[in-house]
């Protein structure tokens, strides 16, 4: 299960020989925390509409491409985002989906979600697991960057059918 919370293991980075906590209140790191974490608990809750509308009205999205997965294609505004989340919920199996976040990482509007996720493709109801990093660009409140590392070549195993013997 997502931890949307983020207490443990998280950290923030100050800029410079600022110390902790001090720059962040002046570089905004507080608000980008809190965007995160927000988007978190929304990706928990699984509303596509309400994860998408914590987005801007243009996102720059990467997540490498892969045509064997159904999700996975360019996804720049929010509309397409809530498209993401909605595919990813049509192309999986409800409730064997789930996250770990390890850490939060920020510094000012940047920030750094790591962790490990996974569940089942439907179609072919194999299993998919994969450590992840996830770059957040927050601005004015709202996440204009999305870009996404993680095993695609796991993800797209699973995504495949076996070959007919």
């Amino acid at each position: 299960m997502l931890n949307p919370s983020g207490e443990s293991g998280s950290s923030t980075v100050a800029r410079g020989s600022d110390p902790v906590g001090r720059s962040g209140e002046e570089t905004g790191e507080a608000a980008t925390r809190q965007s995160v974490r927000e988007f978190l608990r929304r990706v928990t809750e699984g509303d596509p509409d309400r994860i998408a509308a914590l987005y801007a009205d243009e996102v720059d999205w990467m997540v490498a491409e892969n045509p064997a997965v159904p999700w996975i294609k360019p996804r720049p505004t929010r509309a397409d985002v809530a498209g993401h989340w909605a595919d990813l919920a049509a192309h999986t199996v409800s409730g064997e989906g789930w996250a770990t976040v390890g850490a939060i990482v920020v510094d000012g509007a940047e920030a750094v979600v790591t962790g490990e996720l996974g569940g089942t493709v439907a179609a072919t109801g194999k299993t998919f697991r994969s450590p992840f990093a996830l770059r957040l660009t927050v601005e004015n409140g709202l996440i204009t960057r999305h870009h996404v590392y993680e095993d695609s070549l796991a993800v797209a195993a699973a995504c495949t059918p076996d070959a007919a013997a």
